[in-house]
């Protein structure tokens, strides 16, 4: 089968590429060994964080560290075997979190974080999913006075960057969203971000409005990747497809497809986990929003399938067994936090998050071989950043302006 461009990958960020190729006329194959939206898109809290203009830095202060090396932290859990593997990695996101690199870092991030809504909404328009989608925003909540001191001059900052955001006391808090804890005492109202019910359902409906525009999508194990003279050959566990170009969205497999052609990316991951909880029946209070509990590092989201608890990052091998201490030591504070009935699935979710060490995706051509584009490595923000990524790429695959400076985001940067 040929086809003019074969992307790889059906996450949000694969199926965001494909949908805007398709809109240019291009004749697109869209490959996974899985369907749209069901692997690390399907798991992720459902957020398109408008607010996210700063990336997640390693941290450096003493204090940190010594609270995060017992390894009993909700936010943040390792692996030894996952450090050591990622030891190189790890320690130029070390170096990238330093204050005058992470200075420059943030308004490079910004930028195409800055397009992320602008981008979901013709997409959401064209899928007729905007009953998936919530635009009143989400909560930060704050047990502690030095740590919302701390996020409001981080929010401030922010707002230079058009993020929008309000500050909610304990009253006003109560309001919009009772049956919280007595130890939070205010939050902060993200205002521009939107919130989704079912993630995996989002992206299945830019799927399905892609093939609308003659996308071919193929479920099938892709073995390996080869150019030859007349572009590039896809072979699958199914067969072979081949294309004049093809784009490697495979989130954190993406190095692996890519190391027999000699690319070596510094690609690491950040794991994660969810389960749904039912309602309880005696629980009078609904979840009406998105919740972090941000000195806990977990955050509560009401979805279609039940309440969803998202843990935060665990740095691990990709293909590690999983973990749930993570899980459940979150669901503790949880249940503390906001009256979270039974567990509703029978095993928890666990997905990884392709990590780069300076916290900005690779988005662009390949440095050695014609016709081979890159889109991977956005870390926690693949779902937000999807459409904007989709958008970008198709800029440069036509030799078009780009709505952002692109030099940020160039492969060539890990030369």
């Amino acid at each position: 089968m040929t086809k003019q461009t074969i992307v790889l990958g059906a996450g949000m960020v694969g199926v965001s590429v494909a949908w805007h190729l398709a809109q240019r006329g291009r004749d697109v194959l869209l490959l996974d060994r899985r369907p749209p939206g069901q692997e690390t898109s399907f798991g992720n809290a459902g957020i398109i964080q408008r607010e996210s203009v700063a990336p997640y830095a390693f941290p450096r202060d003493m204090k940190t560290i010594l609270k995060v090396l017992p390894n009993r932290r909700i936010d943040i859990r390792y692996r030894p075997a996952g450090m050591v593997a990622a030891a190189s990695p790890l320690f130029s996101y070390w170096l990238n979190s330093m204050p005058d690199r992470y200075k420059k870092i943030v308004p490079e991030y910004a930028s195409i974080i800055a397009l992320c809504t602008d981008e979901h909404e013709p997409m959401i328009v064209a899928a007729q999913a905007q009953k998936l989608v919530q635009k009143k925003g989400w909560l930060q909540l704050f047990r502690t006075d030095e740590a919302l001191r701390d996020a409001l001059l981080n929010a401030a900052e922010a707002r230079t960057m058009g993020v929008e955001f309000a500050l909610l006391q304990r009253a006003e808090l109560e309001q919009i969203q009772p049956g919280l804890s007595s130890s939070i005492i205010a939050a902060i109202h993200w205002q521009n971000s939107w919130t989704v019910e079912s993630p995996g359902d989002l992206v299945q409906a830019y799927a399905q409005h892609a093939e609308t525009m003659g996308v071919t999508f193929v479920q099938a194990d892709i073995q390996c990747i080869d150019q030859h003279s007349g572009g590039w050959q896809v072979t699958t566990a199914t067969g072979t497809y081949d294309a004049a170009e093809i784009v490697v969205a495979l989130g954190p497999w993406s190095q692996r497809y890519l190391a027999p052609l000699g690319y070596d990316f510094p690609l690491f991951v950040k794991r994660g986990y969810h389960m749904h909880y039912r309602q309880p029946q005696d629980q009078q209070a609904t979840l009406n929003y998105w919740l972090m509990d941000s000195e806990k590092g977990y955050l509560l989201e009401p979805m279609k399938y039940g309440i969803r608890l998202t843990t935060g990052a665990e740095l691990a091998n990709l293909e590690a067994p999983p973990s749930y201490s993570q899980l459940d030591a979150a669901e503790h504070e949880a249940r503390k936090l906001f009256g979270i009935g039974e567990r509703a699935d029978p095993i928890p979710w666990k997905g990884a998050r392709p990590c780069l060490p300076d916290m900005k995706p690779i988005i662009g051509p390949a440095l050695k071989h014609e016709g081979l584009w890159l889109a991977f490595g956005h870390g926690h923000q693949g779902f937000t950043l999807g459409p904007p990524t989709g958008r970008l790429l198709a800029e440069l695959m036509d030799g078009e302006p780009t709505a952002i400076d692109m030099r940020p985001f160039r492969a060539e940067r890990f030369r």
